[in-house]
């Protein structure tokens, strides 16, 4: 398996891409989007094949659907029309179920996955979901696949949503943080550019640490909070006001946005395939 079709030219197509670039593997790439000079910049940026939507379909092994959520039942209704064989289907698109994949193409093997937008640096967490026909050398594949993006977690499809709620949407978390650290700052009497210099850094430090260092979240926090000093002064303020409430609520607010955009999707008025 050793040509991988992109379907939707995008941003995150790119970014796989350029990771399999990367870690030097050998696939043979063919993109397809119906913007085809999106598809024509990025095989040539990549030495890649820009081709038509029959050509990437029927060249590749792999299969990557990279199209927005609400166009994807719709290129599923023009893949069920389509001989895939023993292809292997990936997708990135979010809020789509597994369920909505197999009853629209029975008996294909399906790879869900979901990356963050970390993967345009290469330091993506990506989860992924084994659909029911694939084999244990495509879930090599599609692992090796992510692998170049960052880190990856199997999980099962049930579980999407809160991945969704944790590391799908979770860079914006952390920007957010930063964005209010820098505004305290200044509130403080630092300049904008010294706030936001001293919060950014101060974040790539700690996931720095985080990847490095052996300890768990709960030890590395605790070691750098000394009784009585302004760690805990701060840190004792976010407790007070129920931070660890707004947390939970808000993750719990985008897994349900998740399970809502399923329905959304799929619609309920998808004829099962035969399974």
């Amino acid at each position: 398996m050793n040509k991988i079709g992109f379907i939707g030219a995008g941003n995150l197509a790119g970014s796989i891409i350029k990771g399999l670039n990367q870690s030097n593997s050998s696939y043979k790439m063919y993109l397809y989007d119906i913007q085809k000079d999106k598809a024509d910049s990025l095989a040539l940026k990549f030495n890649a094949n820009s081709c038509s939507f029959r050509e990437v379909v029927s060249n590749a092994d792999i299969l990557i659907l990279a199209v927005k959520p609400q166009d994807i039942i719709q290129l599923l209704q023009n893949l069920s029309t389509i001989s895939l064989g023993e292809k292997l289907i990936i997708t990135v698109a979010a809020g789509i179920s597994l369920r909505a994949y197999e009853c629209l193409l029975p008996k294909t093997a399906i790879v869900r996955a979901m990356p963050n937008t970390s993967s345009a640096v290469l330091k993506s967490m990506t989860a992924l979901v084994r659909g029911q026909y694939v084999t244990e050398p495509q879930m090599e594949v599609a692992d090796k696949i992510f692998s170049c993006l960052g880190k990856v977690l199997w999980v099962k499809d049930t579980k999407m949503n809160a991945v969704t709620s944790v590391s799908g949407s979770g860079p914006a978390y952390f920007y957010l943080l930063t964005e209010l650290m820098a505004k305290a700052g200044i509130k403080l009497g630092l300049t904008e550019d010294e706030a936001n210099f001293l919060a950014r850094e101060t974040l790539i430090g700690v996931g720095t640490m985080l990847a490095e260092d052996k300890r768990t979240v709960k030890e590395l926090r605790e070691a750098v909070t000394s009784p009585n000093g302004t760690t805990y002064a701060a840190i004792s303020i976010f407790r007070e006001e129920g931070l660890e409430n707004i947390v939970s609520k808000a993750l719990e607010a985008a897994a349900k946005r998740a399970l809502e955009m399923e329905g959304e999707y799929f619609g309920g008025n998808v004829k099962k395939g035969s399974n």
